[in-house]
């Protein structure tokens, strides 16, 4: 970078943002915001999402090092595991930019910050019915909708979505939109039953749960998860793998179910459109339907707890320590207040 350059990106606008230190803890940390180019927003952020499976995976620093730089977050600064600032799921308002965005609410792929500067062809506009807060799981919807489009239901087909978690949750309020002969949502957790019903679908303990699925989503993170979504499969169908196990060794019982009945485990990792698609969307436009997914009120289940951003450090070493919930929001402070 020249001189003229760096004087060009000098800071303009004092951010604070969230990192994961090297022990694991967490803090606010000043940063300069550069001046904007051209094509890019300054967007004052409104509510962010914690995604407590991945989230949590960064704070214990479990990313396996061989992955590092693929499982690294868009706009993530510093390396794993820390001090790294880290999360996707950022909801704000474009305050300078192009004529066009200004004022608009967007969600962008972007760690916990209350103000920062971006490419606009980075952003997702979010529709003026949807609420800003529910729009945090924009990149959630994303994951469902690039397993969809991996495994591509059909008209009677009989699913299992294994592990009524976030994910899993939201994948489920999906596939109720889908013709399906049977949708069973099946947890170890008797609690995921009040989900399903909310949902409306059928809810199953892993002895309970239906064989001879033309397609299995798992979502659970587990070996047991997985081992019953092999069981769970019908002869010749695929188990769609939701799950991120990161540093966790996974013991699969190969040679019964998987062998004897040919099934096929297929990643659905959203890094990339799913191959079915990929020629055809975008990540962009992945993101843009997720957002539009979002009219439906529905989604406002899988929002569980909320903190102040002034308080998320202190907030989320106890949310790590405690199971269940879905998703957890952090609210932003309005300057004008």
């Amino acid at each position: 970078m020249t001189i003229s350059q760096e004087h060009e990106r000098k800071p303009e606008h004092e951010a604070h943002a969230y990192w994961v230190t090297e022990t694991g803890d967490g803090e606010l940390r000043p940063e300069g915001l550069p001046a904007r180019k051209e094509g890019e927003a300054l967007v004052r952020t409104l509510y962010s999402g914690v995604s407590r499976g991945t989230e949590r995976v960064v704070h214990e620093g479990r990313v396996p090092e061989r992955v590092a730089d693929l499982m690294q977050a868009p706009h993530q600064e510093g390396e794993f595991p820390g001090p790294v600032k880290y999360g996707y799921l950022s909801v704000g308002t474009v305050e300078q930019g192009p004529e066009e965005w200004i004022g608009k609410t967007v969600f962008s792929l972007h760690p916990h910050q209350d103000l920062y500067v971006v490419p606009t062809s980075n952003l997702t506009a979010i529709p003026e019915d949807v609420p800003a807060k529910r729009a945090v799981l924009t990149g959630i919807v994303e994951v469902a909708i690039n397993a969809l489009w991996e495994a591509g239901p059909r008209l009677g087909d009989r699913v299992a979505v294994v592990g009524g978690g976030l994910v899993g949750g939201v994948l489920a309020t999906l596939l109720r939109k889908y013709p399906l002969g049977r949708l069973q949502l099946v947890d170890a957790d008797p609690e995921k039953r009040n989900l399903a019903e909310k949902l409306s679908i059928e809810f199953a303990e892993p002895e309970d749960a239906k064989n001879d699925n033309d397609i299995v989503f798992h979502c659970s993170a587990s070996n047991e998860g997985l081992k019953l979504s092999l069981q769970l499969a019908g002869d010749d169908s695929d188990v769609i793998e939701l799950s991120w196990f990161a540093d966790k060794e996974v013991t699969l019982p190969l040679g019964e179910d998987f062998h004897a009945r040919r099934l096929n485990i297929r990643s659905s990792q959203v890094g990339a459109v799913a191959l079915p698609r990929r020629h055809r969307r975008t990540n962009a436009q992945r993101l843009q339907e997720a957002a539009n997914q979002l009219k439906d009120p529905l989604f406002d289940t899988f929002l569980t707890s909320e903190c102040q951003f002034r308080n998320l450090p202190a907030t989320l070493a106890k949310l790590f320590e405690q199971p269940g919930g879905f998703c957890h929001v952090v609210a932003y402070p309005n300057p004008e207040d």
